[in-house]
């Protein structure tokens, strides 16, 4: 870089690509461009709006009768932030009541099947999973006691909207 010249505030100087030898291979600042990407689609809003969008077109509505739990406002902004960044497509149909849809771009398409490599991964060891749960819920309650133990999860998070069965 010449002298004089300052990087751009997303610039990141450690996302550089070592190979399996660097854990850290991006950098772990808040204004780094590569954790602002990974954080919005790491997102479980995200998660479950890319794999419900896999190879159909879905209205407002049917995204938020499917998605468990999420609010209008967490969707809007969830889907906003997705087109923002290339991944969702909105389309307006000039009818009335006005018809909107969304659907994934080619690149969201790519990252769909990145995610559902992490969905079959977590169908294919949920039991391990659950059973070190309940070994480490155990040696908590026997070091503190039950009353400080932590809570075992009362349903496992949704993650059957992305799941090809």
């Amino acid at each position: 870089m010449e002298e004089g010249t300052s990087k751009s505030p997303s610039y990141c100087d450690s996302t550089v690509d070592y190979g399996d030898a660097d854990p850290f291979q991006w950098d772990t600042r808040e204004d780094c461009e590569v954790r602002q990407i990974l954080d919005r689609i790491a997102d479980k809003w995200s998660l479950l709006v890319i794999a419900l969008l896999d190879n159909r077109r879905l209205r407002f509505t049917e995204l938020r009768r499917e998605i468990d739990g999420v609010s209008q406002r967490m969707l809007t902004v969830t889907l906003r932030q997705l087109e923002r960044d290339g991944l969702v497509r909105r389309t307006v149909h000039p009818v009335v009541p006005p018809r909107v849809d969304y659907e994934l771009t080619s690149l969201g398409k790519t990252l769909h099947a990145t995610i559902q490599s992490l969905v079959t991964w977590t169908e294919e060891h949920r039991q391990e999973v659950a059973t070190a749960r309940a070994a480490y819920d155990a040696r908590e309650a026997a070091e503190t006691g039950p009353a400080t133990a932590a809570p075992a999860s009362p349903r496992p998070t949704p993650t059957t909207a992305a799941s090809p069965h």
